[in-house]
């Protein structure tokens, strides 16, 4: 399972925001810095409203939906990379995640401790990306010894390797991050760079933390200053959410958690809509599958074949696989039924290296 790590300073909403993901209190959200030390980890549901219409359509009541796990991590300070505050653990622990959501506090709270005193997101956020750029240094550094021994003996490998490797250390220098340089490769250099394993290589999301009286503008000053700074370093516009409601709501049954952000002049959770942008973050999509007792959503990478799909329900699926009958979500809720859908000439028989596409329902066939 991909998982996404919440990372920002201390207070900024992490802890809180993980809650609400989770629809637990699993992470300590107290009014002091480092009150996180040890990671936690959850497995988030993804909301998606193709999974009630499928299940009307097939007579199931069990909807099982796809899941992406978030990890709630140490806030980190400036000088992290040197092993300040929690730092160390701060940066292995990111290491263990596929993709980065930055929490980003974006208000005002004379309750609520701020690390440097005072709120400021684009700062904040700086803070935290300059520090993974300066480790993401340090483990180039690392790693150069052993490709510079390999390519005096000759490897061409080594040698690319280097080349590319001095070109995105200029980059960092330059205070950008990695993902910015990669972004501009052939797949083959992409790869290369990409077994640096480096931080800030990641993909990325930001967050933008706002109190409750924020959400139905879409966010306050200090929101649309992130969002002008992400859409200046090519970003996606950061993701408008209230930690503290968000927990809050978690605790409501879903209708009663409904009802009161129709009171606010806001349609939707924040939750629902960061789990999503997290999941395409993840580059993930989704394909179905249904039986007597339920329908089911199933994450896979983008680009899987269908014989490799058939390997996320069982080994044995891809080993044995024959074919797969495939009909799109949509085309089968409008025809009303399988049957229907089938004399409507909907399905169609896909063979092992087809391209499995986001909304699929799959019915495998296979022999072992």
């Amino acid at each position: 399972m991909l998982t996404a790590g919440i990372v920002g300073l201390p207070n900024a909403g992490k802890s809180t925001l993980f809650n609400a993901l989770t629809r637990s209190h699993k992470a300590a959200a107290e009014n002091y810095p480092f009150c996180t030390i040890e990671p936690n980890l959850g497995v988030v549901a993804v909301p998606d409203p193709r999974l009630d219409a499928l299940a009307r359509v097939v007579g199931v009541e069990r909807r099982v939906p796809a899941t992406i796990e978030f990890l709630d991590i140490a806030g980190l300070v400036a000088g992290a990379s040197k092993g300040e505050g929690l730092g160390n653990q701060f940066l292995a622990h990111i290491r263990e995640t596929d993709a980065i959501v930055h929490c980003v506090r974006c208000h005002e709270d004379p309750d609520v401790h701020h690390v440097t005193g005072a709120v400021d997101p684009v700062r904040d956020l700086e803070t935290v990306l300059t520090e993974l750029i300066l480790a993401d240094l340090q483990s180039l550094e690392r790693q150069r010894a052993k490709l510079e021994r390999d390519a005096k003996r000759g490897e061409t490998a080594a040698r690319h390797a280097l080349d590319l490797m001095d070109r995105v250390r200029a980059h960092l220098d330059a205070g950008r991050p990695a993902h910015t340089f990669t972004a501009g490769l052939d797949p083959e250099e992409r790869a290369v760079v990409r077994g640096f394993f480096l931080l800030t290589d990641k993909p990325a999301l930001l967050v933008a933390n706002v109190p409750e009286e924020a959400l139905a503008a879409g966010g306050n000053e200090h929101s649309r200053r992130l969002a002008d700074w992400a859409a200046a370093h090519g970003h996606p516009a950061p993701v408008i959410v209230c930690a503290r409601l968000e927990s809050e709501l978690a605790d409501l049954e879903p209708g009663e958690a409904a009802e009161y952000l129709r009171s606010l002049g806001v349609e939707e959770a924040g939750a629902a809509r960061l789990i999503r942008a997290a999941y395409e973050l993840l580059n993930l999509r989704t394909f179905f599958t249904f039986n007597e007792e339920e329908v089911r959503a199933w994450p896979i990478p983008a680009g899987t074949h269908a014989a490799q799909a058939a390997g996320r329900i069982h080994t044995d699926f891809e080993r044995g696989f024959i074919k797969a009958e495939r009909v799109h979500w949509r085309d089968l809720v409008e025809a009303g039924s399988v049957s229907r859908a089938r004399e409507a000439g909907h399905y169609a028989h896909e063979g092992r290296d087809y391209e499995v596409q986001d909304g699929d329902v799959l019915l495998f066939k296979f022999n072992v």
